[in-house]
């Protein structure tokens, strides 16, 4: 597999947000030494109320039930990707290249831990499985994350700058001849989080923020969170998510919708914080579920006015432009290639990321 120039691969993603699992069966090409893709199907798995509690509460188990709840994480991905190959009529299949679902990040820690057991996902599924991503890099000093951007450089290099609003927000752009990304505030968590207090799975299209009102106070907490970010750049997970950003957003004094408005309104600056200044107008990739929200990509692209042109792709590369990265990180995997990026990550040296089971 290591000496082919196409690979048909399925890309299974769980983002913090706790959206779904969005699934891409793809095949990606190396013509003439330039990799291309194209992708075939894709869908979002959405997640129950049964999993979304699991995955939710998951950090709070005990080692055997986390350890327990990792094999039926496994399952369910087996499960689901099966269901997906049998609707798709999807004939051909080298491998799964999966990401899981993000429980513990803590690099300075020394470790990181993404549920949905690799061996369970081929012992079940029958195909070859690549997961385990971030592990390696963290073991090598780095922060195991973001690992999209040697997939913006590859897969959308057209672009000067490639902006994720997932969950967490980050961008990647080529520097000095070299790809530097970074996590830069926290997006659709956030907004998700709130949303839920609304009775709702999410704002659609921004409406809701839209009727709302800024609040100064409340833009000045998380200025200050941020502020400080801003100089060290470091991954952004669950665990600082919790702990600076959302007693903010837990204020009942302040209607839901003007907390919705202000942490729009905070992504939209720390988005322009995070954005470089260049003698040229860049041209700007934004993918990631944050890009549906109107009302954001509004304040997104007032911000940048003048600095960056803001382009929103085709929907399908909106919402599956990670899980198809992901497939491609398998595929530089399999090929012993590099697909973590020292400079990106802040680790002592690039490496081929990933576990292989069943190949």
């Amino acid at each position: 597999m290591r000496r082919q120039n196409k690979y048909k691969v399925i890309g299974l993603m769980s983002g913090t947000s706790l959206d779904g699992l969005d699934i891409v069966d793809c095949e990606i090409m190396l013509e003439k030494q330039t990799w291309k893709f194209v992708i075939r199907s894709a869908t979002t798995k959405k997640y129950n109320a049964d999993w979304k509690s699991k995955l939710s509460s998951a950090h709070t188990l005990t080692a055997a039930k986390l350890f327990s709840l990792d094999h039926d994480y496994g399952k369910y991905l087996a499960r689901v990707t099966l269901e997906f190959i049998k609707i798709n009529k999807i004939k051909e299949v080298d491998f799964i290249a999966s990401h899981g679902h993000t429980i513990f990040h803590q690099p300075d820690q020394g470790f990181t831990y993404q549920l949905g057991s690799g061996q369970t996902l081929h012992d079940i599924s029958t195909y070859p499985v690549v997961f385990d991503f971030r592990s390696l890099d963290v073991i090598r000093g780095g922060q195991g994350a973001p690992l999209v951007p040697i997939g913006d450089r590859y897969l959308f290099g057209q672009y000067d700058i490639c902006l994720n609003l997932g969950g967490i927000a980050n961008l990647s752009l080529e520097q000095n001849k070299k790809r530097i990304a970074f996590d830069f505030c926290f997006a659709n968590m956030g907004l998700n989080y709130l949303a839920a207090k609304a009775g709702n799975e999410f704002d659609k299209n921004g409406f809701l923020a839209s009727t709302g009102k800024m609040e100064e106070a409340m833009l000045a907490q998380l200025e200050t969170i941020y502020k400080t970010l801003r100089t060290i750049r470091p991954s952004l997970g669950r665990e600082r998510f919790e702990k600076s950003i959302q007693p903010i957003l837990d204020n009942e004094t302040i209607p839901i919708q003007n907390r919705m408005r202000t942490f729009c309104e905070s992504i939209a600056i720390e988005t322009l914080n995070a954005v470089p200044s260049k003698k040229k107008k860049l041209k700007l990739l934004v993918t990631g579920g944050g890009a549906l929200n109107e009302f954001l990509m509004r304040l997104i692209a007032d911000k940048l006015k003048g600095k960056a042109d803001v382009v929103i792709p085709e929907k399908q590369i909106i919402e599956f432009k990670e899980a198809l990265i992901f497939a491609f990180l398998g595929v530089l995997r399999v090929r012993g290639e590099i697909n973590c990026l020292k400079s990106v990550t802040r680790a002592s040296r690039d490496s081929s990321g990933g576990m292989l089971v069943g190949f």
